[in-house]
């Protein structure tokens, strides 16, 4: 019983107060469905511009040394040509900077982008009145393992009763060669003139610093500089710099890249079998 007077409290609950719902976006740059690049690797190129330096630009944006030249290989090759370039040293030593496309394609982004933030804007303004279960839908992209992708053209393609010989254009005049089944081929709708990109795992390709008279069966054999050696523990990764600027990268055991001497600077080829390489198309 209660004591008289005392009134039965009922107990409140507290309603949570509603969430509002906001939209974000990114913008990335693509090329024949390969990213180009997007606020990160924008911000990559912008750092070395500031600071003409790998090193340091690297550090800035909180990327390591070889995930800020992996980045820097991928935009070279998908935009056809070097988006920087190596200064000579000097009284003030050697740098790094942007070349006048790099430094275009960063201040074209921060146009974009700054117009896709006002678009985004705008649309978020609007959410409250969108249904609860409002889908956003984000674009799919292609992940691969393989460390070395070229976006090109189609330039011939040799019929044969299984496979089918597929020679793509690539950066620089350069061509790749690919043997795929002719199912694949009719899958891809692959003609001369379509669009295509190759991938070749860098496990594929056999690194050779003197050709003179060697013969080798393989289809594939891109020459040029090796730009990068990276060693491992195990394995040594070297990346070879071709004309036009696209840019291959090969892992070798890092006691055969000791035998073969390898250093930046050097002339070498890469050499890969037509079997080795994948086509793809975009949708």
């Amino acid at each position: 019983m209660r004591p008289e007077g005392q009134t039965k409290q009922t107990k409140q609950t507290k309603q949570p107060e509603p969430t509002e719902m906001a939209l974000e976006g990114h913008v990335w740059m693509t090329i024949d469905g390969q990213k180009l690049g997007g606020s990160e690797r924008m911000a990559l190129l912008a750092a070395i511009a500031e600071h003409g330096s790998i090193t340091a630009a690297a550090k800035a944006v909180g990327l390591s040394y070889k995930g800020a030249w992996d980045a820097i290989e991928a935009m070279n090759n998908l935009a056809g040509m070097p988006l920087l370039e190596r200064l000579a040293g000097g009284k003030g030593g050697g740098g790094t900077r942007l070349t006048a496309r790099g430094q275009q394609l960063v201040e074209n982004f921060v146009k974009i982008e700054q117009a896709h933030q006002r678009f985004v804007a705008a649309l978020s303004s609007q959410s409250h009145a969108l249904a609860d279960d409002f889908l956003l839908i984000r674009n799919l992209a292609m992940k691969t393992s393989a460390r070395n992708q070229f976006s090109g053209k189609v330039v011939s393609l040799q019929r044969g009763a299984v496979n089918d010989e597929v020679t793509l254009a690539i950066t620089g005049g350069l061509q790749i060669v690919a043997t795929i089944t002719r199912d694949s081929s009719d899958s891809l709708e692959l003609l001369p003139g379509a669009a295509a990109w190759a991938l070749i795992k860098a496990s594929s390709i056999i690194v050779v610093t003197e050709m003179g008279e060697a013969r080798f069966s393989a289809r594939n054999q891109l020459s040029g500089t090796i730009t990068r050696v990276q060693e491992g523990a195990v394995n040594t990764e070297v990346s070879i710099e071709m004309p036009g600027g696209a840019t291959i990268a090969a892992i070798v055991t890092r006691t055969s890249g000791e035998s073969l001497g390898l250093v930046e600077g050097m002339s070498a080829s890469a050499i890969f079998k037509a079997s080795a390489v994948i086509v793809g198309t975009s949708a």
